[in-house]
Parts: structure tokens; C-alpha cells; sequence
């Protein structure tokens, strides 16, 4: 039953995207020419054609971008930058074959118009979308029904994530396994691995999903062969999970394929001059627009206790490359400044640094880091070479992070692991900004440090981890 109403659905969100980009020209017009006013060379007929054009031509593009494919393992950020690249895209190459087809008679404020009115409503049209799914599934409609091969560790997290967050729409009826497994709870048990063919022929669930341990490795070609002769899709959760980027990329080797276990964007040089170019003309105004406020912070910090206005400190940074990093100093000089961390009650802090620090004033100096090369706008934060000792051997995958210039805000901090907090929980934000690095995300990032907030519920750090 899932499989027609999601193509039922599919349907009318193809539909429905198509009517929003068509109506986008006839609004875009009316703006033009009657809220604004002017000389209408080209009659609203000859837009309704290039409406006509452009929509089909835009629906491919959204199915090429795989705007029509299942969002229910998707966060809704990478949806939205999908039909955002499609739809500029597309716009370009329409303004180019206009501009050389037709001249530049279509009024390109009509144009613009439309552009920005269908990004709007087909952005809003999906926010919306994915608010209601949740609510329906929560109430337990729309779920794909599936089984779980396997009875250990991997299966019981899969089966505990889906029970708890029901929006994903996923129920799982049963596991297969060896034999009843303790750790699965609840989920009744539906067989060993030899009755596999004939259960899924007669259960015909949605999906399998196998989570199998080592152990069970040997029955992998198995599970395939079944799912495949009974038409069932299969996804696999492989026993080495643990240490798979959230966004596993794969070459290809004379058609061998070869899983990067590290997949890092800002590996490519593009995406790497951009972020540099980001941070060198973002330091430089932000040192200029904070030069005032600077000067009253050092002038209070010299005030405040003896000791030097700029306070720094030995931080390990890309590549593990030690750097000084710089603070306006809210602390009375102390011989633990070197291997302990400020805490939120600290008596070292004097009344002018708990000022500073409320509004983190006593960062500021570090956008000479990020002018300098040391640092970014966005990253994990550095930390000092001792606790870098420490934690490398205690926290897995800990040094990830020094792959990427270490920042003054970042994903981690927004959601809360600031100072003494939990170390696995910044280590997983900060791998999970990692991987999925874009000018888009670091925007965010900055945006609900300076306004705080949060991001759309179910696109939130529950998830940084996974």
C-alpha cells in the first residue's frame, strides 16, 4: 500500500510544483507591469508560452537533481539547496536562450519576479509538506513497513531510532535472527535465517533492513538473493557503521567499488578557496566594525586586574599544527590557564571577563587568527595541546577534526557544547560539520550564533551522530 500512496503523492507534488512555476510568470507580469507600473512591449500571452516551456523543462531538472525521489531519510536543508541550485540554474539558462532568441525585450524585473516567486513557493510548499508527513506519521499513517535482519547491536540502535522518531514513518513488524535475541526487546522474533525466502513472500513488507553483526557476515549473499527474488528492497547497515561518514562517497576502480571512509568537502579546492575567500573578507570587516568596541574591552580588561589585555593560549589547528590563539583576558592570571578549562561558575574570572564572556566580547581578537590563516569564521573549536593528548585515545575518531582549519563558532557550539560540556557530543557535531560542509551551512552557523535560535526541529544535532 505504501508504494501507491507514494506514488499517488509523487504525483501531486509533481503537479503541484508544476502549477507553482507556471502561475510564477502571470504574477511575475503583474508585478511588472500593474503594482509597478510601465510600457508593456511584450503582451502576457508570449510570457504564458515561455511559461509553458520553462515549466516542463524546470520539473526535469527537479527529477534530475532528485527532487522527486523519497525525502524521508533527507534533511530538509539539502532538499531546499537541491531545488535552489535546480531552479537558478535553470533561470540562467533561460535568461541566456531569451536574451539570444528573442533579444531583451521580456522585461528581466518580470522575470526576476517570477524566479523569486516560485523559489519562495515551492521552499514554502515543501517546509509545509514535511510538517504535515511528520504529523501523519506520527499518528501512524503513511509508514513503511519493515523487517530487520539481524538480532544485535546494530539492529537494536536501528529498531530504537525508528521507535522513537516516528516522523521517519518506518515500523518495524519483526527481526530475523539465529534465534531470539534479549536485546531486541519487544520486537517479536519471526524466525531464523532459512525461512527468510518464504516470509518475506508472505509478510511482502515495504523494505528489509539488515543490521547484522561479524558474525553473521557469511549469510550476507543469502539475505540479498531473497530480497531480490521476492522484489523487496534492501538496505544494509554494515557492522563497520561506526566509523562511516554520514555521507558515504565511493570510486570506482575498473568497477571495483571502493568506500572512502572519510569524506571530507573541503578537500576540494574549490570548496576550500571559497571558504578561505569567506574568511579573509569577513575577518577584515569584522576587525574594522569591531575596532570600537575592541578598544572599550581592552581598556576594561586593563582596568580590571594586572596583567596583559590580550590573553594567549597554545591551541592545536589543522593538521595538528600548533598556533597561539588570541582572547581579550577575563581571567586573573592563574597558573591552571594552560590545562584546565573555564567553567561557567570559575572564581579566576574577573567581574569584567564574566561581562565579556556573557556576550563573548573576549573572542573578538580571534578574527586575527582567521585573518592570519590560523583559524575560520566556522569549525570546530581548537582545543590545547593537553587535552589533545588525552582525548585522542579516549574519544574515537577525535582527530577528524583536525583535518579543517578549527573555527570560532561552529555546529557544535550553536547547539549547546560549549566549555565543560560532553566531549563525544562536540566530537559528533564536529564531524558531522565535516562532512557536510557547504558556504550554505557555515551562513546558518554564523546567523544563530550572533541571533541565536535553533534549526527546523527535525533537522537538528539528534542526528549530527548517525
Amino acid at each position: 500500500m505504501i508504494r501507491e500512496n507514494q506514488r499517488l503523492l509523487n504525483y501531486i507534488h509533481i503537479l503541484s510544483d508544476g502549477l507553482l512555476l507556471f502561475l510564477s510568470f502571470p504574477i511575475g507580469f503583474y508585478i511588472r507591469f500593474y503594482i509597478f507600473s510601465g510600457h508593456i512591449s511584450i503582451p502576457l500571452r508570449s510570457y504564458i508560452s515561455v511559461a509553458l516551456i520553462y515549466t516542463v523543462a524546470q520539473l526535469f531538472t527537479y527529477a534530475a537533481f532528485g527532487l522527486y525521489q523519497s525525502f524521508r531519510r533527507t534533511r530538509l536543508r539539502v532538499e531546499l539547496l537541491r531545488l535552489w541550485e535546480a531552479t537558478l540554474l535553470d533561470a540562467l539558462l533561460l535568461q541566456s536562450l531569451l536574451f539570444l532568441s528573442w533579444g531583451v525585450n521580456f522585461s528581466r524585473l518580470a522575470l526576476l519576479a517570477a524566479f523569486l516567486f516560485s523559489v519562495i513557493m515551492l521552499s514554502l510548499k515543501r517546509v509545509c509538506l514535511r510538517r504535515l508527513l511528520r504529523r501523519y506519521r506520527e499518528l501512524g499513517y503513511n509508514r513503511k513497513h519493515v523487517i530487520v535482519i539481524g538480532g544485535g547491536r546494530l539492529a537494536g540502535r536501528y529498531v530504537n531510532e525508528i521507535k522513537t522518531d516516528l516522523q521517519l514513518g518506518y515500523h518495524a513488524e519483526g527481526y530475523v535472527a539465529a534465534e531470539p535475541e534479549p536485546g531486541m526487546g519487544d520486537l517479536p522474533w519471526l524466525g531464523g535465517f532459512d525461512s527468510m525466502d518464504e516470509l518475506l513472500e508472505r509478510r511482502r513488507p515495504d523494505e528489509v533492513v539488515a543490521a547484522m553483526e561479524p558474525e553473521d557476515f557469511p549469510r550476507t549473499q543469502a539475505v540479498i538473493a531473497a530480497c531480490e527474488n521476492a522484489g523487496v528492497r534492501l538496505s544494509i547497515i554494515p557492522f563497520y557503521a561506526d566509523y562511516m561518514p554520514s555521507n558515504p562517497q565511493f570510486d570506482d576502480l575498473n568497477g571495483i567499488p571502493m568506500l572512502n571512509v572519510r569524506h571530507i568537502p573541503l578537500d576540494n579546492w574549490a570548496n576550500a578557496f571559497m571558504k578561505r575567500a569567506m574568511d579573509i573578507v569577513g575577518s577584515a570587516l569584522l576587525l574594522l566594525l569591531t575596532s570600537p568596541v575592541m578598544l572599550f574591552c581592552a581598556v576594561g580588561v586593563k582596568l580590571s586586574s594586572p596583567g596583559p589585555v590580550i590573553f594567549k593560549q597554545k591551541r592545536v589547528g589543522r593538521n595538528k599544527k600548533t598556533f597561539y590563539m588570541y582572547k581579550f583576558r577575563s581571567m586573573r592570571v592563574n597558573d591552571a590557564e594552560n590545562t584546565a578549562w573555564s567553567k561557567k561558575t570559575d572564581d579566576r574570572k574577573t567581574p569584567f571577563g564574566a561581562f565579556m564572556r556573557k556576550f563573548s566580547l573576549d573572542e573578538l581578537p580571534q578574527f586575527w587568527n582567521v585573518l592570519k590563516g590560523e583559524m575560520s569564521l566556522v569549525g570546530p573549536r581548537p582545543e590545547l595541546p593537553h587535552y589533545v593528548d588525552r582525548f585522542r585515545n579516549e574519544v574515537p575518531l577525535y582527530m577528524v577534526k583536525h583535518q579543517v582549519r578549527p573555527g570560532i563558532t561552529g555546529w557544535a557550539q550553536v547547539n549547546g557544547f560549549r566549555g565543560d560540556t560532553s566531549i563525544k557530543g562536540r566530537i559528533e557535531h564536529d564531524i558531522y560539520y565535516i562532512e557536510n560542509w557547504s558556504l550554505g551551512f557555515d551562513l546558518q552557523i554564523l546567523l544563530v550564533t550572533v541571533f541565536g535560535g535553533k534549526f527546523m526541529n527535525d533537522e537538528q544535532m539528534t542526528k549530527a551522530g548517525r
